[in-house]
């Protein structure tokens, strides 16, 4: 008789699901990107639809995804759709490509992300100080940091999201006080008129606009992620669809309420050319403490995103592995903490490979996310296969719009693709290579499997 497969079990509320949304989408971007977007446009008008085009195209993402999900709450998310829709190989390649590229660097950015952050205090200054061989003390610490979060995945899932559900809070709370503030300098040194202003150096037109949109995008990247959880999720015909749909929701809240409030303190050509367009506007509103209170908050919601970037990451090759496309040792489930130990030892020692290369490696994160919008326009052309596939089944959730949401979600992930492809032909072509070679890997390793 065969053994049954191992499961994880179901600890997730729709409370988790939902703050590993918001919790992993609000990272570093929102106190940084102003710049660039700003840079590219050149008025708060065309910030502020860069803003709401970027936030409706997620939502259209979240909504496509929380119907697939609601219907098929598997282990893997994406690379589960995508293997029920097209076949094994198509899993395959999503799985490879976030196994070989997208997460180890994604994770490894973030580490190396919170180092830059903390080294702005006096107390970590050493951090940009080498430690030995050619290490600096930031790297060294990166390393340290993604493997004590991967011990804490390791050590129960529930324990991971409870910690996400309260730095997920925290970073809300910070943001709503960071705002306050700006908005409290109305006379002294905030201004509406702020909002009229323009910057005369931007590069404008179409390519500036998909420059601020892309920019756009990356900061409110990150929703698909809880999908990979679907099956630790109770209740998940419920639960996916609130998190994927209010939790795109409650981030673009924020994202225009924090927008709103540098650009209420700060004019356009402030903002073009400011590193830290939150911690320049805090500065100018309460001094050095308020600058401060950014560097707290952008730590604070970088470990946010680490914790849930990481938990979710390794349920992909967990989940390969289960249906006996991977390596079998990683589809197992540690017998007292109830968590894919394996996967995730495996994902923290990629990262920390690319963490004791990440000078060599910077180009990756741009690989990562043209890969990532590769798929997230398959994975969104799957809701069509099932709809057409099971025309009368039940669904638990209905995405509004059908046809045209999800048609226009995969149009504007087209148009970036092919904007990719133009503005970055090296990266893109080193990331479809990258893809492509998972093809032979994928048959090499059934032949194996097979003989």
């Amino acid at each position: 008789m065969q053994k049954p497969k191992s499961e994880l079990p179901r600890v997730l509320n729709a409370s988790h699901a939902t703050s590993i949304v918001v919790g992993i989408i609000i990272g570093s971007g929102i106190f940084l990107v102003p710049r660039e977007m700003m840079a590219a446009v050149g008025s708060s008008r065309a910030v502020y639809a860069v803003w709401i085009i970027g936030g409706l195209l997620s939502l259209f993402g979240a909504m496509t995804y929380a119907e697939i999900a609601a219907a098929r709450p598997r282990y893997g998310g994406e690379y589960a759709f995508l293997r029920e829709a097209y076949g094994d190989l198509a899993g395959f390649l999503y799985m490879w490509t976030q196994i070989t590229v997208a997460k180890p660097a994604s994770l490894a950015t973030i580490a190396a992300g919170l180092a830059r952050v903390l080294g702005t205090f006096a107390v970590f200054s050493f951090f940009s100080r080498p430690a030995f061989a050619h290490l600096l003390w930031g790297q060294i610490f990166a390393i340290v940091v993604t493997w004590l979060i991967a011990g804490l995945n390791i050590i129960g899932t529930r324990k991971s999201a409870n910690v996400q559900l309260l730095l997920t809070w925290l970073k809300g709370a910070l943001i709503l006080v960071i705002a306050a503030f700006c908005f409290g300098a109305a006379g002294n040194h905030g201004s509406w008129h702020n909002f009229a202003t323009d910057f005369t150096g931007s590069r404008g037109g179409f390519s500036g606009f998909m420059i601020a949109l892309v920019a756009a995008l990356w900061a409110y990247d990150g929703w698909s992620d809880v999908v990979t959880m679907a099956g630790e999720v109770e209740r998940p015909q419920r639960s996916m669809p609130l998190a994927l749909v209010g939790g795109v929701a409650i981030v673009g809240a924020l994202y225009m309420l924090t927008n709103a409030a540098i650009q209420f303190v700060l004019p356009a050509a402030a903002i073009a050319a400011a590193d830290r367009p939150a911690a320049d506007a805090m500065r100018v509103v309460a001094g050095q403490w308020g600058a401060t209170l950014v560097s707290i908050g952008m730590a604070v919601s970088i470990c946010a995103t680490f914790v849930g970037s990481s938990l979710s990451g390794a349920r992909v090759p967990f989940a390969a592995a289960r249906d006996g496309l991977f390596f079998k040792q990683l589809a197992y489930v540690n017998s007292r903490f109830k968590t894919p130990s394996n996967a995730l030892i495996l994902q923290a020692v990629l990262s920390t490979l690319l963490l004791l290369a990440i000078g060599r490696f910077q180009a990756l994160f741009s690989l990562a996310i043209f890969s990532e919008w590769l798929f997230y326009a398959l994975t969104a052309s799957t809701i069509f296969v099932f709809r057409n596939r099971e025309p009368h089944a039940n669904r638990p959730y209905s995405i509004w719009g059908y046809p045209a949401v999800p048609a226009l979600f995969i149009l504007a992930a087209a148009v970036l693709l092919v904007f990719s492809f133009a503005d970055q032909p090296r990266n893109s072509l080193v990331g479809t290579a990258i893809i492509l070679l998972g093809i032979p890997v994928h048959y090499l390793l059934q032949r194996r499997s097979a003989s």
